[in-house]
């Protein structure tokens, strides 16, 4: 996170939408010899407070849930190199622009049994993207199958202690420098979603 506190403006209510829309994360504990990290889709509770997700067995921080952990959920937005050419004044250097939400506090694993209500959930969420497509239901599965696949999974929740985000869209920049630069990453910009960055970048 950059430590600019003109990138830190936007608030929970703000960092928890953009949260709960992305729903994708990278999930990080400590481990015994280093930090142990996976790259996982989550449900965002209504009021904000956790957030469910699961981990196959065989997952090193599944390994390590013998009891509650704390825990980080890493979530990332559109972003792009920004050339210092492209603001139209003298002095610049290269920066890199992007948006980050930080999800921080204790992960749990919760009973067996609450996993196919959470894969119930979590899937009628990402299928309602995808209408008119009939959703995809787990009633659809064999139920051996769906058992199977129940075993090799643990539901987990983490109990989120704390909000931050990072919404570094040349805000230090006069406006007339921030919308070259937003031109200019439209046509040139290269990261992820960095014509979404941009029109952000024109409305910060």
């Amino acid at each position: 996170m950059h430590p600019n506190p003109v990138f830190h403006t936007a608030d929970s209510t703000r960092n928890l939408a953009f949260a709960r829309e992305r729903a994708f994360g990278v999930l990080s504990v400590n481990g015994a010899d280093a930090p142990l990290i996976s790259h996982v889709p989550f449900l965002l509770s209504d009021d904000g407070k956790s957030l469910d997700l699961h981990l196959v067995r065989s997952n090193p921080i599944a390994r390590a849930l013998k009891s509650p952990l704390a825990a980080v959920m890493a979530i990332s937005g559109p972003d792009s190199y920004v050339s210092p050419d492209w603001y139209g004044i003298d002095d610049q250097v290269p920066t890199w622009n992007y948006i980050a939400v930080h999800l921080r506090g204790t992960l749990s694993a919760l009973p067996p049994e609450e996993m196919r209500n959470m894969l119930d959930r979590q899937s009628a969420l990402f299928e309602e993207r995808l209408l008119p497509k009939t959703p995809w239901k787990t009633n659809k599965m064999p139920m051996d199958l769906l058992d199977k696949l129940m075993r090799s999974i643990i539901p987990c929740r983490m109990q989120i202690d704390s909000v931050d985000g990072t919404w570094k869209l040349s805000q230090n920049k006069t406006d007339l420098a921030r919308e070259h630069a937003a031109d200019h990453m439209d046509s040139y910009g290269f990261g992820a979603d960095h014509r979404l960055l941009a029109a952000l970048m024109r409305s910060a």
